[in-house]
């Protein structure tokens, strides 16, 4: 390899020089070499460089002041007579970090035409390679010419043409192309690509960095099925580009039959707009509009969707009957300093049904939480302040009487919108202390929670005329503050010993409006306060064998503390949902939230077992159970609510409870909970899950069952069943299902199945899915859903109810 620049004038050159250079001529092939070089150099100007790069930037791209070209060939010559450079065999040009490769490059003086022969290919600083089996360029190379081009991108997008020509220096055009994507090297050679697009004619704008097609056909399995007169789409290199987007057919018993026609608004680098308009044969037009904008410290998104219907009684009986319906969304998240952040979620819908009956809009979700927060966090402490809102999608419902109140509160299928409470705030507050303190950790936890309530949700415990409350109307505020600490100390024989301590204090605030729930207290402020002391032990056995070892731990821990102040005078909130299991057996205190405070002694006891292999198999169990030893058991004394009764920690031995997890070497994964009747080991409460991938199937099975709950108006127990499974059938085809099945009331909740196709420029996918758990007044809600994706392209799909 020679290392050249135009150092020398060109003359006075007379004879060619071929082949390998001996010492003799080695001064004549360094000034042929030289002129040769002035001629190649002279045809490379710089220019400004493009706004981007694409498949048709070619060496006319920016050029160094200084850039050197190095040349590597068998043979190297200069035709004075004629004013011809040629360099031949395998040559090789490195330039700018351009290469072209050919058998001959030759460069006329007189013509300024610059021409490649043989196997060429030019790799461009971007990525793309251009191959032609000859190139004819102009001087400056802002006009060329080539037969039978192709050109791949990085992207994995590939051109073809019978001809392409170059023209004004940003122009490509090319004669009877193909545009397709290609597969990654790994893939089968010459596999040929499902998709293309075969126009006439193809030109790339590379200053408008757009591609205009033709007289084009879209071909499948290199059969035409569809054919456009014109149409454009960006550069594969460009990520965002004002123009439609692909349509999305919409098709419904109550919307009718519609297309989604979305156009993207490339406003700024920084912000963008998608608008779309769906006209639908029932219902009229849907506008739909969805703005972002991303700035330095974040990011933030306006969405809306409206319209007029022209049928609202298509939904009667629903809260969509009627005219005017729509929903407002907007999301954000900025950095407001190091470790702090804020942001919002917040949704308005004119009716519940809107956003599930007008799924297909840009709204995601189903706006039934909108959140504000503040949170900052660093590696020992946290602070966050959250506000929330909440717009149900359930519509209001007519009971038959049962588990409904006395006559002082709405049935409880009724106000379900009202007796939803507005939070703001919640301030939560967590700090670890960096040094110890008396040898151990000492943490601290603080939280402030304010609702307000419009309606009382009150029920009635089945068989029983006392009314119980989720919800009370009125205001409610309390103030946690709790100090936690522990120290673990371990003996010469491994025995682990873990003393800890901890106190809380809360104070209520209550102002309710409702003067018929009699047993809520009539004081506006109401203090409580819980110390609690105590020990855990642990003493792992480890036994190690041939071929892993074992873990076999038995746990114990006791704590004392005082009884429960105020139950069932006090508000219950945010501590309404009591899960009794292996993973809450140690906990000190097993109320989910802060509006109960667990008093009275307790004695927690398990033991663990731990089982790991070289093979890779990893199992582990936990089984316990617990006792209160000393005064008011908490889960025995009914609250506002009564959510303990059923809670398996009622009675002074609680149920057994016990937990199972084997993580095998083959994917498979299986994992189980079960809380155990005390008295005759009945299933009180049982979760088992299972996942595995093995060969071409993926699959996940999980049951559940839950037992009766009369005392929170659940007179029956809940079993269900729910699955799903793929199936990868060849290469690139699977097949996939899935279900849910209510086993106590012999009910297929949810089925659907379906085929779905995927390659490296393809996916396709149609699925068949039936839903009978949504109440939008449908006994069974079918869906049939085709999805169809190109890349580079776009992805369209189309849903629709079947009856």
């Amino acid at each position: 390899m020679i290392s050249l620049s135009p150092s020398l004038p060109s003359s006075h050159v007379h004879d060619a020089v071929r082949g390998k250079p001996t010492a003799a001529r080695s001064l004549a092939l360094a000034l042929s070499l030289s002129v040769s070089v002035l001629c190649l150099t002279s045809a490379l100007p710089s220019v400004p460089a493009m706004a981007q790069s694409s498949l048709s930037d070619s060496v006319a791209g920016q050029v160094s002041d200084d850039a050197q070209m190095l040349l590597e060939a068998a043979e190297v010559t200069y035709d004075f007579d004629r004013d011809i450079i040629s360099a031949s065999g395998n040559v090789q040009v490195y330039y700018d970090g351009y290469t072209v490769e050919a058998r001959q490059i030759i460069f006329n003086r007189a013509t300024k035409i610059l021409t490649a022969r043989g196997d060429v290919v030019m790799t461009e600083p971007d990525g793309n390679i251009v191959q032609s089996q000859e190139m004819v360029l102009s001087e400056d190379l802002a006009e060329g010419f080539a037969n039978a081009l192709q050109v791949d991108t990085p992207e994995r997008t590939r051109f073809i043409a019978q001809k392409a020509s170059r023209s004004e220096g940003n122009v490509t055009t090319f004669e009877n192309g193909i545009y397709t994507v290609y597969t990654r090297p790994t893939s089968a050679p010459n596999k040929p690509p499902l998709w293309r697009i075969r126009a006439a004619k193809i030109v790339h704008n590379q200053q408008e960095r757009v591609i205009y097609y033709e007289n084009a056909s879209f071909e499948l399995f290199g059969k035409p099925i569809a054919y456009v007169p014109y149409f454009s789409m960006p550069d594969p290199t460009i990520k965002r580009k004002s123009g439609f987007l692909m349509p999305t057919a919409v098709i419904s018993d109550r919307l009718g039959v519609g297309v989604a026609v979305p156009y993207y608004w490339a406003l700024s680098p920084h912000y963008d707009l998608t608008t779309t308009v769906t006209p639908l044969s029932k219902q009229g037009v849907v506008a739909d509009a969805k703005f972002r904008h991303r700035l330095v410290s974040g990011s933030y998104s306006i969405a809306a969707a409206g319209l007029f219907q022209a049928q609202p009684s298509a939904f009667i009986g629903s809260s969509g009957d009627e005219r005017w319906r729509g929903a407002v969304n907007t999301t954000g998240r900025f950095s407001l300093a190091e470790n702090w952040n804020y942001g919002w979620n917040l949704t308005y819908k004119s009716d519940r049904a809107f956003l599930e009956d007008y799924a297909f809009t840009s709204l995601e979700g189903d706006g039934e939480t909108s959140e504000i927060y503040l949170e900052g966090n660093s590696l020992r402490n946290a602070l966050t302040f959250r506000a929330y809102a909440f717009s149900i999608s359930q519509e209001d419902y007519t009971t038959d009487g049962t588990n409904d109140p006395s006559a002082a509160f709405s049935s409880i299928g009724q106000s379900l919108q009202d007796k939803q409470p507005f939070v703001m705030p919640v301030i939560d507050y967590d700090y670890v202390f960096d040094d110890p303190i008396v040898g151990g950790e000492l943490s601290f936890t603080g939280n402030f929670t304010s609702l307000t309530r419009a309606e009382t949700d009150a029920f009635q415990a089945t068989g029983s005329n006392v009314d119980r409350f989720r919800g009370i109307d009125g205001t409610f505020s309390r103030v946690t503050l709790k100090g936690d600490w522990r120290r673990t100390f371990i003996d010469p024989l491994g025995q682990v010993f873990t003393p800890f301590a901890y106190v809380r204090g809360d104070l209520f605030f209550l102002a309710s409006a409702d003067k018929n729930v009699n047993a809520l207290t009539g004081e506006s402020f109401v203090g409580r306060a819980m110390p609690a002391a105590g020990l855990e032990y642990k003493y792992p056995f480890v036994v190690t064998f041939d071929g892993g070892n074992q873990i076999i731990e038995p746990i114990a821990q006791v704590i004392v503390r005082p009884d429960e102040q105020r139950i069932g005078e006090l508000p219950n909130e945010d501590a309404q949902s009591i899960v009794f299991d292996a993973t809450t057996l140690f906990d000190y205190d097993k109320f989910s939230g802060f509006d109960r405070a667990e008093g009275g002694s307790r004695v927690n006891v398990g033991l663990s077992y731990k089982l790991q292999l070289e093979e890779g198999y990893f199992l582990s169990a936990l089984f316990g159970r617990s006792y209160h030893i000393a005064g008011e058991n908490s889960f025995a004394t009914p609250d506002i609510l009564g959510t303990t009764q059923n809670s398996g920690l009622a009675t002074t031995q609680s149920d057994y409870v016990g937990s199972v997890y084997l993580d095998t070497q083959y994917g498979v994964r299986l994992g189980a909970q079960a809380r155990l009747d005390d008295e005759d080991f009945r299933v009180r409460r049982f979760q088992a899950q299972a996942t595995g991938t093995y060969g071409p199937v993926v699959s996940t099975l999980a049951y559940a069952f839950l037992g009766a709950q009369p005392d929170l108006g659940i007179n029956d127990p809940r079993e269900e069943i729910l699955g799903s499974a793929s199936l990868r059938l060849q290469d690139n085809w699977r097949v996939f299902g899935s279900l849910r099945y209510d086993m106590e009331n012999y009910n297929m909740v949810q089925d659907g199945f379906g085929l779905g196709y995927d390659d490296e420029g393809f996916s396709l996918s149609l699925s068949y899915s039936e839903d009978r758990s949504r109440n939008n007044g449908q006994e069974v809600d079918r869906t049939l859903y085709l999805r169809i994706g190109l890349r580079t392209v776009g992805n369209t799909q189309l849903s629709t109810g079947v009856d």
